[in-house]
């Protein structure tokens, strides 16, 4: 039998903090927390998967996005 491989390729994006995270929710922190972010102007590259984009969606008054 032949096997087929099929390389999935997801999309990455690039996330930072604008904004702080005085008074925010603890939901939010810990959101900001899985993602990598924690201090404003800080950026981390992420596979743009379902989860991910979830978690920015709930936090994206917080964070700017940009697809690489």
């Amino acid at each position: 039998m032949d096997k087929i491989i099929i390389e999935i390729i997801m999309e990455r994006i690039k996330i930072t903090q604008v904004r702080s995270l005085i008074k925010r929710s603890k939901r939010q922190k810990d959101t900001m927390q899985a993602l990598g972010l924690g201090r404003v102007n800080r950026s981390v590259l992420l596979e743009a998967t379902p989860q991910v984009l979830g978690m920015v969606n709930k936090i994206s008054h917080l964070v700017v996005t940009e697809q690489i």
